[in-house]
């Protein structure tokens, strides 16, 4: 079976944040190929605020954050969420990637996702999200989503969601292919029959 863990940094109750990160979710469930099953566990951040300040302090991730840890590291593929702040990514975000230690997500595939009131934020994608990543060595998804207020209940957001969400699982495996393409080779035509239709 291929775990995906879909982790969110949204503070309110409800939240737009989660509201995201459950519509990918129920996507990347979607994308799977035949015969083939995809967990996705949806994971909030917020609950863990406490015990990522201990870490941070102590140097060592105890209880449920313990697991949580583990749960990354066994994960597959991830999706990461997070509400924009400053033009960039939450504190609770990135504290709880601060507090994984080097190497945990090299080569693993992550989808990218974040939320904001307004548009003007949809850079945030490019110029935050996936240069962490990156230097975490993580295999980020061709295609991002960023959803402002305005998005929810826009096609072209579900149409961003789908993508992303077939890339993430093909990544990972098990997928059916996301593009067909037509090998122009496999059945050539003879150069004589090319050559007829002038004679």
């Amino acid at each position: 079976m291929t775990r995906v863990l879909a982790i969110t940094a949204g503070f309110s109750v409800p939240s737009s944040t989660r509201l995201l990160t459950d519509r990918i979710a129920d996507a990347v469930r979607r994308s799977a190929g035949p015969g083939v099953e995809v967990e996705v566990e949806v994971v909030e951040l917020r609950p863990f605020a406490h015990a990522l300040a201990d870490h941070l302090l102590t140097g060592f991730a105890t209880g449920e954050l313990a697991d949580l840890i583990e749960r990354v590291r066994h994960a597959d593929g991830l999706v990461m969420v997070t509400p924009v702040f400053a033009a960039s990514y939450s504190g609770l975000f990135k504290t709880f990637l601060d507090v994984l230690e080097p190497g945990l997500l090299e080569g693993k595939p992550v989808l990218v996702a974040a939320t904001a009131g307004t548009s003007r934020h949809s850079l945030v994608l490019d110029h935050a999200l996936r240069p962490l990543f990156s230097y975490l060595r993580a295999v980020v998804v061709p295609t991002g989503v960023f959803a402002a207020t305005d998005d929810f209940g826009h096609e072209g957001l579900e149409q961003r969601i789908e993508r992303a969400a077939g890339e993430l699982v093909a990544l990972v495996g098990g997928r059916r292919a996301l593009h067909v393409v037509r090998d122009e080779f496999a059945d050539p035509t003879p150069f004589e029959e090319r050559l007829r239709p002038v004679r």
